[in-house]
C-alpha cells in the first residue's frame, strides 16, 4: 500500500503548470487531489505518486489525477490531467499520457 506523508511544500514543474492551464486546473484543485486522493497508486515515472479524486458528474464523469515526487523535504508535482471516464485501480495509464510524461522526465 502506498502511504503519504504529512504535508510538504510544492515545487510545481514548468509541464505541470502547463498542463494545469491546458487542463484548466487550478492550483488549489490540485492541492486538494494530493491532500485528499481518492485513490493513490504508483507513478509511471520512478519514483513518483499518482493520486486521484473522481468527479460524479451525471452526464460526462471523469476524473482528475496528478503525479508527484517526494523528497525529505518537498514534493514535487510533476503533472496533472483530466482522465474521461472511471478507471479501475491498477488500468494502465493511455498511451498519448505516457507519451508526454516520458518526454518531460
Amino acid at each position: 500500500m502506498i502511504t503519504v506523508g504529512k504535508h510538504k511544500p510544492l515545487f510545481w514543474t514548468a509541464h505541470s503548470k502547463g498542463k494545469m492551464n491546458f487542463y484548466r486546473l487550478s492550483a488549489g484543485r490540485v492541492k486538494r487531489i494530493i491532500h485528499s486522493p481518492e485513490r493513490i497508486e504508483v507513478g509511471v515515472a520512478p519514483n513518483t505518486i499518482a493520486m486521484m479524486q473522481s468527479v460524479k458528474s451525471q452526464k460526462r464523469p471523469y476524473e482528475i489525477w496528478t503525479m508527484i515526487q517526494e523528497t525529505r523535504t518537498k514534493r514535487r508535482v510533476i503533472s496533472a490531467w483530466r482522465y474521461p471516464g472511471i478507471t479501475k485501480p491498477g488500468d494502465p495509464i493511455p498511451e498519448e499520457i505516457l507519451r508526454e510524461l516520458k518526454s518531460v522526465l
